[in-house]
């Protein structure tokens, strides 16, 4: 295990510890699933999807991040 330290803006880390603590949820965990789905996504050659200031954000059922959260 490595411990790596990152600059995350502090509301959204309070408000994913809050919600990882009250689901029972490692926080670790979850971010390093993310990484490693994000590094097979890199492999591929996928494009990042990103929203433009006018696009709403999807349902949480079809956001990329909700198996995360």
């Amino acid at each position: 295990m490595v411990i790596k330290s990152f600059n995350i803006d502090s509301e959204t880390y309070s408000q994913f510890s809050e919600i990882c603590r009250e689901r029972g949820h490692s926080m670790s965990k979850k971010v390093e699933n993310f990484i490693k789905e994000e590094l097979e996504r890199m492999k591929g050659n996928f494009k990042t999807e990103r929203l433009s200031a006018t696009e709403k954000i999807p349902e949480k059922s079809n956001h990329p991040m909700h198996k995360y959260c």
